[in-house]
Order: structure tokens, then C-alpha cells, then sequence
């Protein structure tokens, strides 16, 4: 923990010398890009991020294009509080917040959740949201129970899409070619990305767009072989596996007057190709040949979003916001026997082994009371969700008379106020109740406050509550083999779950208005019981089965900041999160907080006259102690220390616009440290595995080049 004190030292060091030498500045002290963002997370109506209760953390168009990122999760790797793990035998990418993982915030696109293979809104694979259509990413930190239900107990991240252009017509295409580490074809390997919209205002009330996105990740090799080696000696296959996406999108939106409605459809289909390491020689003894085979699998993921959403105004000032979704995702599992040496697919089987379906509707009704003092919003959320099948089990079948089918059907009320007390005081209470087929009824309060001090200093507060209910996995999962036994539970009740955040902020200038600045200093506590584990229920033979068993706390210290000087931008963040897990069965049990600091930064240098872009991009994730549930000698569970290694992502980007912008090229580094696992005791084994002593990251420093065509007309 040396570094990491060292680290924090110096980091504090520098944010107080600014605070305390800094001057008092206007309302324009920075770029209105910048600091001053139009927001519409969690609002009534549209406002400043300054003007919020909440506060609302936002990644612009300008940030997204700087660093050329094609996928949410590589464009949040580089976040304070967020971290992206990639599980490289499934393809898919975890992330937690604050040190709960994806369970316990919500992903939306457009203020609605997105469906995946757990559920809406939370667990979602983040590699399959793609940004080439995003206007801006807000995201929120704390308990957002209230405004948006179940599962956000630690934050929520809304993703706001492009709905309109002041231009008659605009054609944009690119096409991006990556290396994977070292590794680089034009088909086997590396990553290969083409995309192409068109947007056109086909009257003054009506625009529509039209977008189409391939991105063919040819997997990771390293040592292995890939698909046609013919040798059985462990080499066959990746270590990352490859996966193809294909997206398509599309977008009517209509506005009048005080109204607007929009239509989106979003398909996106994802094929990730397995090759058994293990390769049957298939040896003929009258010929004395081979014919070597391979027991491969292609997993094929198909997700449907039907969005229609209508706001407006009745009347003068009641200002209505509301939604309808239909959802869908399935899952299909094609195995195959593969004749390595012919190229030919035998015995080929096809099974769907999930699908999950989901109507969602929201709507809100702001300024239903609305003075100077006093303004009040109601809102109503509703889900019925329909599926069978667990990632966990991928041998069910709809039609298997074992196989689980359920629904959850939640249909929420809330209100909330924001009650203005004087020029400088402001708070919003807010209540919503839940009603669903599965649960009792669920409640989740919230206070935010903010309150606007001199010399531009500003505090925030938000304190909420949030639940967690159980997913698909928890409830139903049937795993039963040779070796493994795990079983849902049924019986399950929601988590509860409780925050509070506190922010100070500031705007100054240094350096004789020189440097224009912005710092703030925030405080965090999470609190979530009858936590859902995974744990043994019988050793021999052994059974695991998921139950309410432990509480989790979290406690942080983290700022982040901003400096302007000229065509310089430079920010600098940093956290110190404490968490700590115990299990409720534990009498004796000690609640000890395990540390984990983070660093992060980035900086930004334009140069006008070449139409030039630098960005530089950094975030250190110290070692990271984390509580472990493992089996002692007398075969009692309890958690135990384990620790994870420090590393550090650095990502440099150069992108330069020619021929009036109609061309714009990016070049790049990613993870220029070529980090590609870490050091951990920090997993639990398998039933009968021993557990992982390296913690896959990276693959190693690549290299990218991205070449945009834009016409405007």
C-alpha cells in the first residue's frame, strides 16, 4: 500500500493548493461544452448540470470521438469508480460501480432499461452497446430507487441518442482497423470495424436516420493455434474468443409545436465461435491416417428494442414524458463436430437455450403543481418480463418439460418534489412503491439537496434507497452434472440497499484568470443487506444453492477536476473506496474495511490551425484487497482476504480533420503499459476447481487507425 499512499498524498496535495490559491470567478468560467451540459437524467425539464439537484457526471459527443471507442465498455474503462473486467471465455465484459458489480446499477438508453440475458436494465453486457449514435452518456452515482426502480442502488448510466440535425442531409461512414496486441490480418485477426448512417429532415417537422455497424473481433491467440490446427496438444483455439457483431438501427422522429415523438428499432446480432482445445485424431488403422475433429460450439445472441416515446406539454405548463418498449433477446447454441482438415461441419445440432421478452413503459408528468417555490412530478413504471432458460445451463430447450419458464411483472408508482426554501436552498423528497407477482411489496425512498454557498462553491447531498431483486440465475438455475450441482432459489427475497453521497464543488481561476477551473470533493456510503451469495448447502456430494446470507458496506473519498488553459484541458480524479463484506450467519465475524485507490486522468491539446487533436488518457487501479468466500477446515463458510494486483491503463489518441471536416483520421495506442493479467487470490474455485491465480485484462498494447468520411448537404 506504499504507492497507493504515496499516490494519495500527492494527489491531495495538489487539489487543496488549488483550492486554497484559487480565485472567485463568473458564471462562464469554463467552456459551456465543458462544464455547463444541458442534462436530462433524473430532471423535470431540461437544465444545466449546474442547476441540478443530482449530480450528473457527462461524457459528450467530442469526448466519445477523441478517443475513437466504439463500445460503452471501452469508452467507461478509463472512469473513476468503474471497473471493466472482461471474461474471456464467454466474451462478454463485467463492470462494477463503486465495488458492486452490474447487478446493482442500471444501463438505459434513452431513460429506458435494456434488456439482456438476466434481465432490464442491469447485468448487461456492455461490449454490445455501441456509440455510434450517441449524443452524450450521463451517469448519476448513488441510489436512483426512486426516479428509476429496483437495481440502482449504486448509480444508474443513461446513454442519450441523437434525434435530430441541422443539416438536410449527412452521410457519415468509417472504417477502423485495430491490432490485437501484436496480432494483425486483414481477415484472421485483429479487430475489424465498418460503419455507415444516413440522417435526412425530410421536412422541417420530420427526420429520420439509418445506421449500419459491423465489428469482427477476430479473437486473441497468443499461444494458441486457432481453428484449423490439427494437433492434440492444447494449442487449438484463442485465448480471447472471436465474436462478429452486426447493428442496425433506425430512427423516425416527429416534432411539432410543443410536442415530439420518436420511433427507434434497434437489432443487434452477435456470433461467438468456440473451438475445443482437445482435437480427436480420428486415427484409421486399415489406412493407417488421420482425420482430426474438433467438438465446437457457435453461440449466436440476437437482441430486439422497439422504443416509441412522446414528449411535450398539456396545457401551459404540465410537461409529460412517456415511453413504451417492447424487448427481446435469445440465445441459440449450434454444436458441431468440425473436420479440421476439410473445412466441413458434421453432426451439426442446433437448440435455442435462452430468450428473455420484455414490454417496458415509463411515464412522468412534471410541474403537475408548479410555482416559484414548489414543483411536483409523478410517474409511473411498468415490466412484464417472460423468459426460460440460464447462461449458467446451456443444454435446455423450450420444449424440455425440465426447462423453467417465468415472468416477473412489476407495475411502480412514484412522486417526487423540489421544494425551493431560499435562493440558495433547494431539496427534492421523492417515494415509490412496487408491486410485483413474485414479492411483497417494495418501497425506496430519497432526499437530495442543494445548496449554493459564496465565492461558487456548491454542496450537493443524496441520500436513497434502492432494492435488488433477485435475477433469472438466483431464482431459477438448474445446473446438474457429473461435476456440478447448483441450484436457484425460489424463496429469494430483493436485497435492500441504502446510499448516501456528498459533494462539494467549486468553480475558480488560477494564474490570474489564466487557468479556469472546476473541483469537486465527494463523500459515499452504500449499505446493501441479505445479500445473495452462492454457497454451499451439502459437501458430499457437494450442492450449491443461492440464499440471502451477507451485508455489504462501502465507504469513499474521491474528487475529480477540471483546468482550462487556452486550447488545454486537463483533468485529474482519484478515489479511495473502503468495502467491507460480512456474512450475517457469523456471530464473531470482523467488519474490516479493505482499501482499493484509483487514480485517473486525461488531457486534451488542440491546435486550430492544423485541426488537430491530442488526447492522452490514463487510470491507475491500485492493489485492490478484496473479501473472498471460501470453506474453512471445518467446512464453515466465511470470507477471507484476497488481493488483486495494481495496474494501469494508458491510451493515447491523435485525431486530425482534413478538407473542412469532412475527413477526419485517428491513430492511437491502447494499453501502451501492455498490461495483460494481474496477480489475484482475490476468486473462489469451482466445484471442483481450484480458483484462478491471474486475473485476465488486456491483450497486450495495440494499435488502431480510423478513417470518418462526413458530407453535410
Amino acid at each position: 500500500m506504499i504507492l497507493n499512499k504515496n499516490y494519495f498524498f500527492i494527489y491531495f496535495s495538489i487539489l487543496f493548493s488549488c483550492l486554497i490559491f484559487s480565485q472567485e470567478t463568473t458564471k462562464d468560467s469554463l467552456t459551456v461544452e465543458r462544464l455547463e451540459q444541458v442534462i436530462i437524467t433524473g430532471q423535470y425539464n431540461l437544465q444545466s448540470v449546474n442547476k441540478s439537484v443530482f449530480e450528473v457526471k457527462v461524457i459528450n459527443r467530442k469526448e466519445i470521438e477523441n478517443r475513437a471507442v466504439n463500445n460503452l465498455a471501452d469508452l467507461l474503462n478509463q472512469s473513476l469508480n468503474i471497473n471493466i473486467t472482461p471474461n474471456t471465455s464467454t466474451g462478454k465484459s463485467g463492470v462494477s460501480l463503486f465495488g458492486l458489480d452490474a447487478q446493482y446499477f442500471k444501463i438505459l438508453i434513452d431513460n429506458i432499461p435494456v434488456i439482456n440475458e438476466e434481465g432490464v436494465g442491469n447485468n448487461v453486457d456492455l461490449t454490445l452497446i455501441n456509440l455510434d449514435d450517441v449524443q452524450q452518456i450521463e451517469i448519476i452515482e448513488g441510489a436512483m430507487g426512486v426516479q428509476y426502480g429496483a437495481n440502482a442502488i449504486s448509480g444508474v448510466i443513461n446513454i442519450i441518442t441523437k434525434k435530430s440535425s441541422k443539416y438536410k442531409t449527412q452521410i457519415n461512414a468509417f472504417v477502423q482497423e485495430e491490432t490485437v496486441g501484436t496480432e494483425y490480418e486483414w481477415f484472421d485477426k485483429g479487430r475489424h470495424i465498418q460503419s455507415l448512417k444516413v440522417g435526412h429532415n425530410f421536412t422541417n417537422e420530420i427526420y429520420g436516420t439509418v445506421s449500419y455497424l459491423r465489428n469482427d473481433f477476430a479473437g486473441f491467440w497468443d499461444n494458441k493455434q486457432g481453428k484449423v490446427y490439427d494437433i492434440d496438444d492444447g494449442l487449438r483455439g484463442h485465448v480471447w474468443l472471436p465474436k462478429a457483431q452486426q447493428n442496425i438501427k433506425i430512427l423516425l422522429n416527429h416534432k411539432k409545436g410543443k410536442h415530439n415523438v420518436f420511433y427507434k428499432f434497434d437489432y443487434l446480432n452477435e456470433r461467438i465461435n468456440r473451438y475445443d482445445t482437445i482435437v480427436d485424431l480420428n486415427h484409421n488403422s486399415s489406412t493407417d491416417t488421420n482425420d482430426p475433429l474438433g467438438s465446437d460450439r457457435l453461440f449466436k445472441n440476437n437482441r430486439f428494442i422497439h422504443h416509441l416515446n412522446a414528449t411535450g406539454y398539456l396545457g401551459v405548463q404540465v410537461r409529460y414524458n412517456v415511453s413504451a418498449s417492447y424487448q427481446e433477446q435469445t440465445k441459440d447454441l449450434e454444436t458441431y463436430t468440425y473436420r479440421i482438415r476439410k473445412d466441413e461441419k458434421t453432426n451439426i445440432e442446433e437448440s435455442e437455450y435462452l430468450s428473455r421478452r420484455a414490454f417496458l413503459s415509463r411515464g412522468t408528468f412534471s410541474n403537475l403543481i408548479y410555482t416559484n417555490k414548489f414543483n411536483l412530478q409523478a410517474g409511473y413504471e411498468l415490466t412484464n418480463e417472460s423468459g426460460f432458460g440460464s447462461p449458467l445451463a446451456i443444454t435446455v430447450s423450450p420444449d424440455d418439460e425440465n426447462t423453467v419458464k417465468q415472468r416477473l411483472d412489476s407495475y411502480d408508482v412514484f412522486a417526487s418534489s423540489e421544494i425551493t426554501i431560499s435562493d440558495k436552498l433547494s431539496l427534492r423528497p421523492g417515494v415509490r412503491v412496487s408491486f410485483t407477482n413474485l414479492f411483497e411489496n417494495q418501497y425506496a425512498f430519497s432526499l437530495s439537496s442543494k445548496f449554493n454557498l459564496k465565492n461558487n462553491w456548491q454542496l450537493k447531498g443524496v441520500v436513497g434507497s434502492a432494492n435488488r431483486t433477485p435475477n433469472y440465475n438466483e431464482l431459477y438455475s438448474r445446473l446438474v452434472d457429473i461435476n456440478h450441482n447448483v441450484q436457484g432459489n425460489p424463496n429469494l427475497n430483493p436485497e435492500q440497499g441504502f446510499s448516501a453521497f456528498v459533494h462539494l464543488k467549486k468553480k475558480y481561476t488560477l494564474a490570474n484568470d489564466k487557468i479556469k477551473a472546476k473541483s469537486r470533493i465527494s463523500g459515499s456510503y452504500i449499505n446493501v443487506k441479505n445479500r445473495i451469495e452462492l454457497i454451499i448447502v451439502n459437501i458430499s456430494p457437494r450442492e450449491d444453492k443461492y440464499n440471502n446470507i451477507d451485508t455489504y458496506k462501502s465507504f469513499g473519498v474521491f474528487s475529480e477536476n477540471a483546468f482550462q488553459y487556452n486550447q488545454f484541458r486537463f483533468q485529474l480524479g482519484a478515489s479511495l473506496l473502503g468495502i467491507s463484506k460480512v456474512l450475517n450467519s457469523e456471530t464473531n465475524s470482523e467488519d474490516d474495511f479493505l482499501l482499493n485507490f484509483q487514480l485517473n486522468s486525461n488531457i486534451n491539446y488542440t491546435i486550430p490551425n492544423w485541426n488537430t487533436t491530442f488526447a492522452l488518457n490514463f487510470k491507475h487501479v491500485g492493489k485492490e484487497q478484496q473479501f473472498v468466500q471460501k470453506t474453512n477446515e471445518e467446512g464453515n463458510q466465511e470470507f477471507q482476504r484476497g488481493v488483486t494486483d495494481a495496474f494501469s491503463w494508458f491510451d493515447l489518441t491523435l485525431r486530425k480533420t482534413f478538407l473542412d471536416k469532412r475527413i477526419e483520421t485517428s491513430i492511437g495506442i491502447r494499453n501502451l503499459l501492455d498490461v495483460t493479467s494481474v496477480n489475484t487470490t482475490a476468486f473462489s474455485g469451482g466445484a471442483h476447481n481450484g480458483p484462478p491465480t491471474n486475473l485476465l485484462l488486456g491483450y497486450g498494447r495495440s494499435y488502431f487507425l480510423k478513417l470518418t468520411y462526413n458530407l453535410n448537404l
